[in-house]
């Protein structure tokens, strides 16, 4: 072998090696929350400004897989999932509390025993309300907020998808759960991902499929039944929410699918009512945008963090 060719080997196992430890590398770890295991994922410096990606519902980390490497060379990037979903533990409901007061709770003493002081949030779906709750609460440790398809007006509700759930918050019987149980049948799942795509070809069925067979898991929806009628808890919190938005103006980015029929694009636009600096972008996608658009949020990510998070 020549000396040309010889440097040419080691120039490229060097540059393996350090892609190897690159700190786009996700790791995964656990840490008991009151008892409870709770599963994230990690990635990135560990000094570095922290993103804090709340995840929806009936997903978990795992809807972040392709976005955190898009983040990590520059942020330390953390997504939680919460106590019954992905990898987290799943106590039955008559051993914990399934309300999305409690969710947050978790994901707070989960942000103070990783760490994370002061951190940008991602939410989306379910991410939204957990999201709000720390904010509201923490106003302080918040230094941008980046909205995917999350609800904090009524509005964003305001549309025949929620009526059913709407019976259900006034009357908890069984014959009005009866009419959202199937919301956790793989049809229901595998809507939520491709309605709404303009290419339901692009998005992966290993999300659904994943999703679902953490689902089907014994006593799991019992306890997503629990967490949509904890839902109806949630519009009450709004006006909180909302001030905390006109006297705290957090930089907000929002990347809306404006296709999605769970929270339509309705939802997105009473943002700018009390954060007239937003950001807005309306993706042609449906309620996971990340599957489709998931490489242009991450660029406008990239953009709006490295102009409001030091």
């Amino acid at each position: 072998m020549n000396t040309a060719r010889i440097a040419a080997s080691l120039a490229f196992a060097l540059a393996a090696a350090a892609a190897s430890a690159a700190p786009t590398d996700v790791s995964y770890h656990t840490v008991k929350v009151d008892g409870v295991n709770i599963f994230y994922r990690e990635a990135g410096p560990k000094d570095a400004p922290t993103v804090l990606l709340l995840h929806g519902f009936p997903t978990s980390s795992q809807m972040f897989r392709n976005l955190i490497p898009q983040l990590a060379d520059r942020y330390h990037v953390i997504a939680p999932d919460y106590p019954g979903f992905g990898q987290s533990d799943a106590p039955a409901v008559d051993q914990f509390v399934y309300s999305f007061d409690h969710l947050a709770n978790v994901v707070d003493k989960f942000t103070t025993l990783v760490g994370a002081s002061k951190y940008a949030l991602y939410v989306q779906d379910y991410g939204a309300p957990i999201g709000f709750r720390l904010a509201a609460a923490h106003p302080e440790r918040v230094s941008a907020i980046v909205v995917q398809n999350g609800n904090a007006y009524n509005e964003g509700i305001d549309n025949e998808f929620w009526a059913p759930f709407k019976v259900y918050w006034a009357d908890k019987t069984e014959a009005n759960a009866a009419k959202l149980t199937p919301f956790f049948e793989l049809g229901a799942t595998k809507w939520q991902y491709t309605h709404g795509a303009r290419d339901a070809s692009r998005i992966s069925p290993d999300a659904w499929t994943l999703d679902q067979a953490y689902m089907d898991r014994p006593g799991n929806k019992d306890i997503q039944l629990e967490l949509f009628y904890s839902y109806g808890s949630n519009p009450a919190h709004y006006p909180e929410w909302q001030a905390y938005f006109r006297k705290h103006q957090p930089p907000m980015l929002i990347t809306w699918g404006k296709n999605d029929k769970i929270f339509p694009a309705a939802g997105a636009a009473p943002y700018l009512r009390d954060l007239p600096q937003a950001e807005v972008h309306m993706l042609d996608t449906g309620h996971f945008a990340l599957e489709e658009d998931g490489q242009q949020i991450g660029k406008l990510m990239r953009t709006f963090l490295g102009r409001n998070v030091k």
